[in-house]
């Protein structure tokens, strides 16, 4: 699954840089993590609610991605207006003289809102890397990396306390003595369905949280989990993690006080320290892999963007409207803990400021994009389902 759509995502976004059509890292990857999974569960029928997709979290993700560009473009028009009205320097609204440098202030300004955006692209973009990265190392090195094993044996008593605290509360809505082993698949259909509310289901989550807080107890700390029993561990963790995590965001809803979802979400946050962790040295990597891959190749993209979208050359005014509304966009995606397109954005406010300023756009340019837009979530299915299939296909006659 992983080789399959981190393959068929580089495969389509090569495929548009060698074109020079500014297309969306963002978008092909989501696009080839809906592709896998929807193939994961055709090739198992259906069997299982959890092989599939969550349909309300990529909902939630294609929303933003769709509004995104939308919010850029009138956005981007309404920055340029008020910037023609305030500013008093004319030169702001004028093209750049041949290789004549900017004049000193509007060269600050212009700096200011290209690191604008280069630090909300990472604050965005950088997070679906080490995450993918993370999602390679978990799966391959499950022994290193699927437990956060730099946390010290000291945090262990109060892990225990409060998987203690958080249990008592679910006990006293749940059903008591249901056996860990009858617990689990509870758990995980409640999870694939999204019902939790109800006391079997908090029966089961005590159950399988009083089993992981006294397996953490008796190895003394995360670092001394066998490796054998890893993989069990993190996935019972997360069983425990993401139905606490529902019952706690309609906690008034399901009967509990404002102590007891506070005693559920001080236990999720123990958790999430125990299993969701990214080691210094991937964001790092990252980062480096971000501001090269912007130095690379860089022209193709940026002609397209800075000339091939309105029918003139772009402003001074023009390109700080649009750097600026991009970057704050995706500063606020990153409040809501959403997924977007940076080239989107941006691409879309340098046509809002186009068309503010009288330029118009250019209409070949505009249908490459759109075409490029609406192609990628397809494509990057097919792609990636495909590439699912043919690897399973070679895995089960023993080509790896």
């Amino acid at each position: 699954m992983i080789f399959a759509l981190l393959l068929a995502a580089v495969m389509w976004n090569l495929a548009t840089w060698y074109v020079g059509l500014p297309n969306s890292s963002s978008h092909t990857l989501i696009g080839s993590v809906l592709g896998v999974g929807l193939a994961n569960q055709l090739l198992h029928h259906g069997a299982n609610g959890t092989s599939g997709v969550d349909w309300s979290q990529a909902t939630k993700v294609l929303s933003g991605l769709l509004m995104a560009p939308v919010i850029g473009f009138f956005a981007a028009a309404a920055m340029l207006l008020v910037l023609r009205r305030v500013a008093r320097n004319p030169t702001l609204m004028q093209s750049p003289g041949g290789d004549a440098p900017p004049p000193r202030g509007i060269r600050a300004l212009l700096v200011f809102t290209c690191t604008a955006v280069s630090f909300s692209h990472g604050s965005n973009d950088g997070q679906k890397g080490m995450g993918l990265i993370m999602l390679i190392l978990i799966g391959c090195a499950p022994t290193a990396y699927a437990l956060n094993r730099t946390l010290p044996a000291s945090e262990t008593p109060a892990f225990y306390a409060s998987a203690d605290a958080a249990s008592r509360v679910l006990a006293r809505h749940g059903e008591a003595a249901v056996p860990v082993e009858r617990a689990r698949p509870i758990l995980i259909d409640a999870l694939s369905h999204r019902t939790v509310e109800t006391p079997l289901v908090y029966g089961a989550a005590v159950a399988v949280s009083r089993d992981v807080a006294a397996r953490v107890a008796g190895y003394g700390s995360l670092e001394k989990v066998p490796a054998e029993a890893t993989p069990n561990l993190r996935n019972d963790m997360y069983l425990v993690l993401d139905t606490t995590r529902m019952i706690a965001k309609d906690a008034d809803k399901h009967g509990f006080n404002e102590a007891d979802a506070d005693r559920l979400k001080d236990y999720q946050t123990r958790l999430e320290a125990g299993t969701r962790y990214i080691p210094l040295w991937v964001k790092v990597a990252v980062a480096l892999a971000l501001g090269l891959g912007t130095m690379i190749g860089w022209k193709r993209i940026v002609v397209t963007v800075g000339e091939k979208i309105g029918k003139q050359h772009m402003t001074y005014g023009m390109g700080a409207s649009a750097e600026l509304v991009a970057a704050g966009t995706i500063l606020a995606a990153d409040r809501f803990g959403l997924p977007v397109s940076t080239t989107h954005i941006l691409s879309s406010g340098v046509a809002g400021a186009s068309v503010a300023s009288g330029m118009g756009l250019q209409r070949r340019t505009l249908i490459q994009l759109a075409a490029a837009w609406i192609m990628t979530l397809p494509v990057a299915m097919l792609l990636s389902g495909t590439l699912y299939w043919l690897l399973l296909q070679l895995v089960e006659r023993g080509a790896f």
